[in-house]
């Protein structure tokens, strides 16, 4: 059971970080400089990259692939801070915490297998399929 002390201290962690964020956010407002862009010209509207003046749109198209590499990474991603927290409580759950960490395991691992199978970490270029020929079978190029 909770004591009154751990949800204090969880308080004060929380209304320490809301002053800092605070006291951060109101010296920015208070000491950063204000430029008027209207009034320098068209450069101050401009991005600025290690002195390279843009050409071209910004805007990329990027392929599939690249959302589903961060979708991934983010998944495993919490899978592995799941399982590093459970193993700091390894020996308090006892063997009902090792066996719903091993269900997790095995369901990610079952995912894993799936995505594998349904060719979603096939991030290369697809073989092309010659279609038959009078012998009856196609080849790959």
């Amino acid at each position: 059971m909770m004591d009154f002390s751990d949800i204090r201290s969880l308080f004060v962690y929380a209304a320490v970080v809301a002053v800092l964020l605070a006291c951060m956010m109101g010296l920015s407002a208070v000491t950063g400089t204000r430029r008027n862009g209207a009034a320098m010209g068209r450069s101050m509207s401009m991005p600025f990259e290690s002195g390279i003046i843009p050409t071209g749109s910004g805007h990329l198209r990027l392929p599939v692939q690249y959302y589903l590499v961060a979708m991934f990474f983010v998944i495993f991603d919490v899978e592995a801070a799941f399982l590093f927290s459970w193993a700091t409580v390894v020996t308090d759950t006892g063997w009902v915490g090792y066996g719903a960490a091993l269900v997790f395991i095995v369901f990610l691992a079952v995912s894993l297998a799936y995505l594998w199978r349904a060719g979603a970490l096939d991030w290369g270029p697809r073989p092309r399929v010659i279609p038959a020929t009078d012998s009856g079978k196609g080849h790959v190029l």
